[in-house]
């Protein structure tokens, strides 16, 4: 185990098997020095953990974990195409999308719960630029799905 590895142990945390694609493709993409990962949703060991709208079935605290899950799930990805997480020299772009109600506006406390297990397993690397957005439905009507761009 490496130091991302490592730091996510620290939180009680594992790197998960990566999430089977639920369409035609691919968990990630290696281009040059950049893996991008397809936008992963909120699975645990094969099964959604949620579904509904933030704002309406789903609580904001609750879809800050999902957001969670949701990063690690897509560090899985990365993991799964570059083999070693130290090799990442930086988190580079992180978005997520958040199925909320008309009147919800907390998209980017929701994004923190990526953000910050990123920063935690990454250190300084894994301070990114970030787009929190709301839509009216994810696929699976998942609450939240979060994709990542990283440099290896």
């Amino acid at each position: 185990m490496g130091a991302v590895e490592d730091r996510l142990a620290q939180l009680g945390l594992s790197v998960p098997e990566v999430a089977k694609p639920v369409a035609s493709y691919v968990p990630a993409v290696r281009s040059g020095s950049q893996v991008f990962t397809s936008g992963q949703l909120p699975m645990r060991e094969g099964t959604l953990m949620a579904t509904g709208k933030v704002g309406g079935e789903v609580s904001a605290d609750d879809a800050v974990a999902l957001a969670q899950q949701c990063a690690l799930n897509a560090i899985a990805a990365v993991k799964a195409e570059v083999g070693d997480l130290d090799a990442v020299k930086r988190v580079v772009k992180v978005v997520c999308f958040v199925a909320s109600t008309p009147d919800f506006t907390g998209q980017p406390q929701v994004a923190n719960g990526a953000s910050e297990l990123l920063g935690t397993a990454f250190g300084d690397a894994g301070v990114h630029a970030r787009s929190a957005v709301g839509v009216p439905v994810l696929p699976l009507d998942a609450p939240v799905e979060v994709e990542i761009l990283v440099e290896i």
